[in-house]
C-alpha cells in the first residue's frame, strides 16, 4: 500500500457569502463565488503549497461548489503533476435550498444551543449526516492507497465544517471534542503527515473555544 507522505486539507477562500450573508436570499451556496480577499487567501495558499509539493505529484479532490473550484484554480499548481478530481462527498453541509437570512441566523442559534454535530437544519444536514458522507469517502481513498503508484501528497480543498468532520473521522475523536473546536479560517489549510511509525499527524491543531465535557459525565 502506497500511503501518501502527506495528506493536505484546505479551506476555500473568502466567499461572497463569508463577505454577506444576505446573498444566500439571491443566489444558491453552491454557486457563491470568491471575493478578490478570497483570491488572494487561495494564491497565498498557493505559494505555500507549491514549495511544499516541488517536484512530487498530487492527488487532488475539491469540492463541486464554485469557491472551492476557483479556489484550487488559484493555487496554481502544476497540471502535469496533480490529478483533479470533483468529489461531491467534500461538499458543504446542506442547509437547504434557499435560505431566508433570519431564519438562518435563528437555525444557528439552534444549533449553537443543541451541538453543531447532531442539529439537522430543516431541509438540509446535520454535522452527522456530514460525517457519515466523509466516511464513505475516506473508504474510498483508503482504496486508492493500494495503487503501487499512489501520489505522495493528498490534497482536499474543501470547507471548514468538512475538514473538521475529516479529521473528526480520521484520528477518531469523540462528538465532545469535535464540538469543542473551531473551523479554520478561510484561505488556512492544514496537513496530516505520514510519521516513521506509521501514523498520521496533524501539523498544527484546529483552535478550541471551549473545554471539551464529555458526554458520559452525569449531571
Amino acid at each position: 500500500m502506497a500511503r501518501p507522505r502527506r495528506i493536505v486539507l484546505v479551506r476555500h477562500g473568502e466567499s461572497e457569502g463569508n463577505a454577506d450573508d444576505s446573498v444566500y436570499e439571491r443566489e444558491p451556496d453552491h454557486a457563491l463565488r470568491l471575493t478578490r480577499t478570497g483570491r488572494e487567501q487561495a494564491a497565498d495558499v498557493g505559494v505555500r503549497l507549491r514549495e511544499l509539493f516541488g517536484d512530487e505529484h498530487i492527488s487532488a479532490y475539491v469540492s463541486p461548489y464554485r469557491r472551492t473550484l476557483q479556489t484550487f484554480r488559484e493555487l496554481r499548481l502544476d497540471p502535469t503533476r496533480v490529478r483533479m478530481r470533483e468529489e461531491p462527498r467534500l461538499r458543504e453541509q446542506d442547509w437547504g435550498n434557499w435560505q431566508e437570512r433570519e431564519d438562518v441566523r435563528l437555525q444557528k442559534a439552534y444549533r449553537d444551543a443543541y451541538g453543531h454535530f447532531f442539529y439537522r437544519f430543516a431541509q438540509g444536514e446535520s454535522g452527522a449526516d456530514v460525517y457519515d458522507r466523509v466516511g464513505s469517502f475516506l473508504e474510498s481513498l483508503y482504496r486508492s492507497f493500494e495503487a503501487p503508484d499512489h501520489p505522495e501528497n493528498v490534497l482536499l480543498v474543501t470547507h471548514g465544517l468538512t475538514m473538521r468532520l475529516f479529521c473528526m473521522r480520521w484520528f477518531h475523536w469523540s462528538v465532545a471534542e469535535f464540538e469543542a473546536l473551531s473551523n479554520p479560517g478561510n484561505g488556512e489549510f492544514r496537513m496530516l503527515l505520514l510519521g516513521s511509525d506509521g501514523r498520521y499527524r496533524m501539523d498544527r491543531p484546529f483552535e478550541r473555544w471551549t473545554t471539551p465535557e464529555p458526554y458520559d459525565l452525569d449531571g
